[in-house]
């Protein structure tokens, strides 16, 4: 990367260097570092829209706060990149969410400047607050500032943490940076200065000797709280966050360095819960990005100058785009049929489905929790409600899953995208946990389709059940089996013989005889080392119900078992069948593939799965070293 492009940045090795620069030359560096984003994010991939809009409150915050002793908690943090940059990371930013380079998000491990690690949202108020209380016991006198974008203000987690905050007396600043709306240049101009004089001293000491004076004649007091509200009203939305017990200040533009940088030094003056409501652009600075922005959430590489272009030929069919097909079809047949996301529409499939489907297409924002007791209550009055959801962020939803869906017994369908290694989103993105923590749960089963025309199939038996179902398919392709045009299901709960060993049935090659037993898409390399091997494959495309009858049979004509499954070994698939054959009184050799106790981070997914040996040559090795 030319380092003459961006000459001030390269002289920014950390935030006192920031702290240095006078208005003028922060204007510069603003400059400077959005272009550096972008050429950044051009050649790895990454976060582009929501970086680029994050770039003057980033200098900002640096330079009036006194980081890292002043705590700055990010909400979700895929608009950290800014915030790496300035805090020594320039150098490192081309191994950008690569095996052994830079996170994607924020890690307390990465750097002291990160505070506190995060990538699922609405998590910032929470964590700053407990920051903020924890320095308060121990005396020390430092700012902790959350970071919160407008999406994930949706959450109920954020209006906890609120509703605890406002009725503390410790200095947390609480900053909602709104990238949905914009500001005119006569509002920002107004804006700007009644948001520094409600930032400042003035305003604040005659606010509290006007309440003091007045608290003695209830009803002037009450009369001069409405006056107040509604001259802030003017200006700003609704009181909301000051019934919560915060001091709200804004919205001002937050690509402003001459609004941003007075009103966080006045705030930075003031005692007490304070909230401080930013607006920014996506995309901000690259014309693109701006009449874009979902397109360049997360593009891979490409040229600045060109913009995306989509790749020749026809790309193979995702796992994401078989579910949003199978949605459409499905919804056309069965009117029963809903669809519902927690504010993931595009990376879920989804966007065909609200276009064809309006009226049965419920974006509920990120709000997890909602989102599956919302499905409950459909389910109660005969709707078929679909979640699509990441693996990992039915994680936040685990309660409802359990109190109010299968304790119920209730026909929700749930969608996993993202099942097993997601690659560059790295642990906090990963689908490890699904297969343990939706299999110990009464009422619900689990599919684990192999390839694209399974998906499709294991959806269609999943819809057909009156119980609560889950399927689990993985981020982008996969074998490219081409789905079946219909609708038809596979039987629930069975699997199939996909590969028989040919050295005989009595072991006559004086081979330990093997079977391999996989759970989803990594049965095609399991057939790869199989041919080595000469193995049994079996798919059992159920996690839950397990095909005993299919397992029982393997177990009598094998010497030993392999278990394989994109997911964690803990409680998984293969914890599932060791179960069973104890239960049935079977002892056999089995060996347990799958992900290991560790979080594992960024990388290229085929990388990591090699890393866990779970291709084909790490599949045949383990096997080999275990019974050969």
């Amino acid at each position: 990367m030319a380092t003459n492009s961006f000459p001030l940045l390269q002289t920014i090795n950390d935030p006192a260097d920031v702290r240095k620069l006078s208005r003028a030359d922060l204007k510069v560096l603003a400059t400077e570092l959005r272009g550096f984003v972008l050429e950044s994010v051009s050649q790895t991939g990454g976060h582009l829209s929501s970086n680029l809009g994050t770039v003057e409150l980033t200098i900002a915050l640096h330079h009036v706060f006194h980081t890292p002793d002043d705590r700055l908690v990010w909400d979700v943090g895929h608009q950290t990149y800014p915030h790496k940059i300035l805090t020594g990371r320039r150098d490192r930013m081309p191994t950008l969410r690569q095996l052994g380079g830079l996170s994607g998000f924020p890690q307390r491990a990465e750097s002291p400047y990160d505070t506190f690690g995060t990538a699922h949202s609405s998590t910032s108020i929470s964590a700053a607050l407990g920051m903020a209380l924890a320095s308060q016991r121990k005396g020390e006198d430092r700012h902790a500032v959350a970071i919160i974008g407008d999406g994930a203000m949706t959450a109920g987690m954020a209006f906890e943490a609120l509703n605890n905050a406002g009725v503390t007396d410790t200095n947390l600043l609480v900053i909602l940076n709104d990238n949905d709306m914009s500001i005119s240049p006569p509002v920002g101009a107004l804006n700007r200065y009644l948001a520094q004089l409600m930032s400042g001293q003035f305003y604040a000491k005659a606010r509290d000797v006007g309440k003091s004076v007045l608290k003695n004649a209830p009803p002037l007091l009450e009369l001069a709280k409405r006056l107040e509200q509604q001259a802030k009203g003017m200006v700003v939305p609704a009181t909301l966050f000051e019934k919560f017990g915060f001091n709200y200040i804004g919205p001002i533009d937050g690509h402003d360095l001459d609004s941003l940088i007075p009103t966080l030094e006045n705030i930075k003056s003031l005692k007490g819960p304070q909230f401080l409501h930013v607006v920014t652009k996506k995309g901000q600075g690259y014309k693109l990005a701006e009449a874009d922005p979902v397109a360049y959430h997360g593009p891979g590489k490409f040229d600045p100058a060109v913009g995306l272009v989509k790749a020749a030929g026809v790309p193979k069919q995702t796992f994401t785009q078989v579910f949003g097909q199978w949605l459409c079809d499905m919804a056309a047949q069965d009117e029963r049929l809903v669809g519902i996301t927690p504010a993931m529409r595009e990376g879920s499939g989804m966007v065909e489905f609200e276009k064809r489907f309006p009226t049965r297409y419920y974006d509920v924002g990120i709000a997890e929790q909602h989102a599956v007791t919302f499905a409950a209550g459909m389910a109660c009055e005969g709707v078929k409600p679909v979640v699509a959801i990441y693996s990992t962020f039915l994680q936040r939803a685990y309660d409802q899953l359990i109190h109010d869906v299968a304790l119920q017994n209730l026909p929700v369908v749930f969608a996993l995208d993202r099942a097993g290694l997601v690659g560059a989103d790295g642990a906090t993105h990963a689908g490890a946990y699904d297969i343990p923590f939706v299999r110990c749960i009464p009422n619900m089963s689990m599919a684990c389709p192999a390839d694209e025309r399974e998906t499709r199939q294991l959806l269609s038996t999943a819809f057909e059940q009156n119980h609560p179902v889950a399927v689990r398919y993985p981020r982008g392709s996969g074998a490219g089996v081409t789905p079946l045009p219909t609708l038809e299901g596979l039987p629930f709960g069975k699997g199939e013989i996909r590969r028989e060993r040919t050295g005989g049935a009595t072991g006559q090659d004086n081979k330990p005889r093997i079977a391999i037993l996989a759970f989803g898409t990594l049965l095609y390399p399991a057939l790869q080392a199989a041919e080595v091997l000469d193995a049994t494959v079996a798919n059992m495309r159920w996690a839950k119900p397990l095909d005993v009858e299919l397992l029982l049979d393997i177990a009598s004509r094998h010497d030993a078992l392999v278990t394989l499954e994109e997911g964690a070994i803990m409680g998984g698939a293969g914890s599932a069948v060791t179960e069973a054959l104890h239960a049935a009184g079977v002892t056999l050799p089995v060996l347990q593939l799958g992900l290991p106790d560790v979080f594992i981070e960024h990388g290229d997914p085929a990388k990591l799965l090699s890393l866990q040996g779970l291709d084909a040559e790490g599949i045949q090795a383990a096997i080999s070293k275990r019974f050969l």
